[in-house]
C-alpha cells in the first residue's frame, strides 16, 4: 500500500523534472534540517536535505511526527522548490509616480491576448509587465514610507480607517505581532486572516456550543472509533496524510460514513456514502437526530449531566422526519435511517468536517448540528470520539489562537470584555479600542466605499482568495495606500504602493499549531534570497516607526510573551517543545506531550449548548438563466491561490491547467465533451476554462478549483456571508456553462 505519497496516481515521468529531489543527495556537504511541511493543517514533521553551498533543498523526507508517523503527501515531498524560484522578491519596491492605475493589469478573465500570455506562462503574474511600474528602494526608505503613510491616515482619519490582513501561512509569533501592531499602532481591531474564509462558522458554533474553537481529539485517534463521520471535506486531496490514517482505520474495522455532494476518493472505503444535494446538510443531520431520539439511540446520562437545550432541540428535529429530509437531501429515507442508526449505535464515534460544512451562508447552523449530534450521543471526551473541523492551512489554528481575528485578543479573549481589554492594555502599555473590528469581507466593503483608506497585507492574496474578484479589484484599487509583504509578486501585490520582500517557511524559525492543537517548531533550511527579511522583524520595524515600540531581540521572546498571555500555551516554550512539539493544553511539559483528548469531564463553557437549526435556502438559487450550482475547492497538487505550488516544478507539471468538472449528463445536455473550452458565467462575472467530464460530479452541479489565476473561481462566487461567522458562500452559487 502506498501511504507516503499519492503522486503515483498520475501517469507522469517526473524523474527529468525532479532530478536529485527524487532521492537523498549523499554528498558530504549536504546537511539535514528537521522542520515541518508548510502546506495543510495536518502539520507533518519532515527533514530537509540541504546543500548549504548552493543554498538549495535537495530532498524532503517524513519524520516520525505525532501527526504523520513518517508519511508525506505529494506537496510535502516534492513541493518545496517554490522557495528557490527565480521570481522570489529580493529587494523592496516602491510604485513609481504616474504608473498605471492600480489594478489595471489585474485581468480577472483569461480572454484576449493578455489572457493567452498568462495561459502560456502557467497563469502566473507577468513580472515583465508589472515590475517596470515599480522602482527598487532601500529598506529604510521603504519602511519609513509604509509607517509614515499609515500613520498619516491614522492621525488624519482615525485608526478605524486602517486595516490589516495577516496570514495563516505565517508562524504564531508573526500572527501575534501582526495583531498587536494593528491594535497598538493602527489603534483599531480591523485585523483578520483567512480563517474568515474557511472555518469561521465552525469556530463560531464551537465557541457558542462548548466554549472552545479547537478540536476535541486528534486525527489519529480515529483508530479507536467504531464509526467516523467524514462530512463536507475531501481529505484524500486536502489533508492527504490524515486520509491515510482514515483509510488504515477503515481497514481495521472503523466504519466510515462519508457525506459529500462531490464524491471523494475516501467514499471507496466507506460503509455508507451519502451524495446529498448541495446545501442540504441541516436537513440531513436534523433527520439523523430525529431518528436517534425516536429510536432511543441517545446518551441520556451525558445529555442530563453535560448539556442544556435538549427540549428545544427535540421539538425542532421532531419536524424533520426521514421522509421530509429525503425530499430535501435527495437521499432515500431508508438510507437516512440506516446511516443515523449506524452512527447512533457506535460505542465511540468521531466527526470530521471541512469547508463543505463551513463555507455557506448557514455554515454556523451546519456546525451546530454536528455539535448537537456528538453531544446527543455522548461522543465527546473519550478515546475514539470527538469534534474535529479539519484545519486548512498549516497555521490557521495558531493564527486564530494568537488573536489574528477582529473580535478576539489572543486565546479568544473578547475585545469588548472590559477585563480582557484592561489585561492587554497593561501588557502592551497602550489604550485599546473596545470596538469589535471588521472581518475580511467587511474590510473589502469598507475599502470599496472609502471607509478603509489604508491597509497592510502580509502573506495573503485576497485578489484570488476572496469572493467576487471584480469587486475585490475595485476595493483594492480604491485604497489610498497599500503595503504588501510577501515572497512573490502576487496578484494582490500588483495593487501595492510598497512591496516588502519577506521570507518563506524554509527561511525562518517559528512555531506552528496544527489541526490537532499540536504546537511545533519550524526551523530554517535556507538563507533568505537577496535582501529579503524576516517577517516578524518587518512587523517590529513598522510598529516602532508608528510609535508602538516592539523591543524583541528574538522570535523566542515573541513566543514567550504570547504564551504568557494565554491559558492554552502558558506552559510551552522553545526549550520544552523540542523536535516534535506538544499538544495544548499541556499541564506539565516535562512529563507529557499534552492532552490528545480534551473536555473529558467538563466543557470550558460548563454545559454544552444544544442549539437547534432550521433548514434555510442558500442565498442564491439556480434558475432558468443560471441553472447549475457551482462548488469550489482544492486539488491534491495545488494549494490555495497557487502562489507556492504553481511555482513548484513537479506539482505544476502534474496539474498544470485550470479546469471545470461536470457530470456526463450535464455534458451531454450542453453538447460539451471532455477537453472542450467552456465559458462559466455567474451574476458577477465569467471565466474561460477547460471541461472535465467526470462521474464524481453530481448532476446539476459543477466544480472549479480555486488555484488558477487565468480561470479564477472567485470571479464567479457569491460574497453573501453567514450572519454569525461572517464567512462567504464559496460552496453554492448559480452559474451557467456554455461551450466556448
Amino acid at each position: 500500500m502506498k501511504l507516503h505519497t499519492q503522486i503515483e496516481s498520475k501517469s507522469l515521468n517526473l524523474g527529468p523534472l525532479l532530478g536529485s529531489t527524487l532521492k537523498p543527495n549523499r554528498s558530504a556537504r549536504a546537511k539535514a534540517v528537521d522542520s515541518l511541511c508548510p502546506y495543510c493543517g495536518v502539520g507533518c514533521a519532515l527533514t530537509y536535505t540541504v546543500d548549504p553551498q548552493s543554498n538549495r533543498i535537495l530532498h524532503a523526507q517524513g519524520r516520525d511526527g505525532a501527526a504523520n508517523a513518517g508519511r508525506l503527501c505529494v506537496k510535502g515531498r516534492y513541493g518545496f522548490d517554490y522557495a528557490m524560484h527565480v521570481q522570489r522578491l529580493t529587494v523592496p519596491l516602491i510604485r513609481k509616480p504616474g504608473s498605471y492605475p492600480k489594478g489595471a493589469l489585474s485581468a480577472a478573465k483569461a480572454d484576449g491576448p493578455r489572457g493567452e500570455r498568462k495561459r502560456r506562462a502557467g497563469g502566473l503574474v507577468d513580472y515583465d509587465e508589472v515590475l517596470p511600474h515599480f522602482r527598487e528602494a532601500t529598506w529604510e526608505e521603504a519602511l519609513d514610507l509604509v509607517a509614515g503613510r499609515l500613520k498619516r491616515i491614522r492621525d488624519t482619519h482615525g485608526g478605524d480607517t486602517l486595516a490589516g490582513f495577516g496570514s495563516a501561512k505565517g508562524s504564531n509569533e508573526e500572527a501575534y505581532l501582526f495583531q498587536k501592531l494593528v491594535r497598538t499602532a493602527f489603534r483599531t481591531n480591523n485585523v483578520d486572516h483567512c480563517t474568515r474564509l474557511c472555518h469561521a462558522s465552525s469556530v463560531a458554533a464551537l465557541l457558542e456550543g462548548i466554549g472552545s474553537g479547537a478540536v476535541t481529539n486528534v486525527v489519529r485517534d480515529i483508530v479507536n472509533a467504531d464509526v467516523a463521520l467524514v462530512t463536507g471535506c475531501n481529505p484524500t486531496e486536502n489533508h492527504p496524510v490524515a486520509a491515510t490514517f482514515m483509510k488504515d482505520a477503515a481497514t481495521r474495522g472503523t466504519k466510515l460514513i462519508v457525506v459529500n455532494p462531490r464524491r471523494p476518493d475516501l467514499a471507496d472505503r466507506a460503509e455508507i456514502y451519502l451524495p446529498i444535494r448541495p446545501g442540504s446538510d441541516v436537513a440531513l443531520y436534523n433527520g439523523w437526530m430525529h431518528v436517534l431520539i425516536r429510536d432511543g439511540l441517545i446518551d441520556r446520562g451525558f445529555i442530563e449531566a453535560r448539556t442544556e437545550g435538549f427540549e428545544e432541540l427535540r421539538k425542532v428535529v421532531a419536524e424533520y422526519t426521514p421522509e421530509r429530509c429525503a425530499h430535501t437531501t435527495g437521499i432515500p429515507a431508508a438510507e437516512i435511517e440506516r446511516s443515523a442508526r449506524l452512527f447512533g449505535g457506535a460505542k465511540a464515534a468521531m466527526i470530521f468536517w471541512g469547508m463543505g460544512i463551513s463555507q455557506h451562508t448557514y455554515g454556523t447552523n451546519n456546525a451546530r448540528c454536528l455539535i448537537a449530534l456528538a453531544c446527543l450521543t455522548g461522543n465527546v471526551g473519550r478515546p475514539g470520539t470527538g469534534l474535529h473541523p479539519l484545519r486548512g492551512q498549516n497555521n490557521v489554528q495558531g493564527a486564530s489562537d494568537a488573536g489574528l481575528i477582529p473580535m478576539m485578543y489572543p486565546d479568544y479573549q473578547r475585545v469588548d470584555d472590559p477585563a480582557a481589554q484592561a489585561k492587554f492594555e497593561a501588557l502592551w502599555g497602550v489604550k485599546l479600542s473596545p470596538k469589535k473590528g471588521l472581518t475580511v469581507t467587511e474590510i473589502t466593503h469598507g475599502a470599496l466605499h472609502g471607509q478603509i483608506k489604508g491597509m497592510y497585507i502580509m502573506g495573503e492574496n485576497p485578489f484570488l482568495s476572496d469572493p467576487d474578484t471584480n469587486t475585490v479589484r475595485r476595493a483594492l484599487a480604491n485604497l489610498e495606500f497599500l503595503a504588501v509583504q510577501d515572497i512573490f509578486l502576487t496578484e494582490t501585490a500588483e495593487f501595492a504602493d510598497v512591496i516588502l520582500p519577506a521570507t518563506s517557511f524554509m527561511e525562518k524559525t517559528g512555531t506552528y499549531t496544527n489541526t490537532d492543537r499540536r504546537v511545533q517548531i519550524g526551523r530554517p533550511a535556507l538563507a533568505p534570497p537577496g535582501q529579503a527579511r524576516q517577517d516578524w522583524e518587518l512587523i517590529r520595524e513598522i510598529s516602532t516607526r508608528m510609535g508602538a515600540p516592539a523591543p524583541y531581540a528574538s522570535v523566542e521572546d515573541v513566543f514567550a510573551e504570547f504564551a504568557a498571555c494565554t491559558e492554552s500555551y502558558k506552559t510551552l516554550s522553545y526549550a520544552n517543545l523540542g523536535a516534535f512539539g506538544k499538544w495544548y493544553p499541556c499541564a506539565d511539559p516535562a512529563a507529557s506531550d499534552g492532552d490528545r483528548i480534551v473536555f473529558q469531564d467538563a466543557f470550558p463553557s460548563g454545559r454544552a449548548k444544544l442549539v437547534p437549526a432550521q433548514m434555510a435556502d442558500p442565498d442564491e438559487l439556480p434558475n432558468d438563466e443560471y441553472p447549475l450550482v457551482l462548488n469550489t475547492g482544492r486539488v491534491l497538487e495545488h494549494w490555495h491561490t497557487g502562489v507556492m505550488t504553481r511555482r513548484s516544478q513537479a506539482l505544476s507539471a502534474i496539474e498544470p491547467d485550470a479546469f471545470m468538472e461536470l457530470h456526463p449528463q450535464d455534458a451531454q445536455r450542453l453538447g460539451v465533451r471532455d477537453g472542450d473550452a467552456v465559458r462559466v458565467t455567474s451574476r458577477r462575472g465569467e471565466i474561460l476554462t477547460t471541461a472535465r467530464v467526470a462521474e464524481r460530479a453530481q448532476p446539476g452541479s459543477i466544480f472549479v478549483p480555486m488555484h488558477f489565476r487565468e480561470a479564477a473561481a472567485n470571479v464567479l462566487t457569491n460574497p453573501a456571508v453567514d450572519p454569525w461567522g461572517k464567512i462567504p458562500e464559496f460552496k453554492f452559487c448559480a452559474v451557467r456553462v456554455e461551450k466556448a
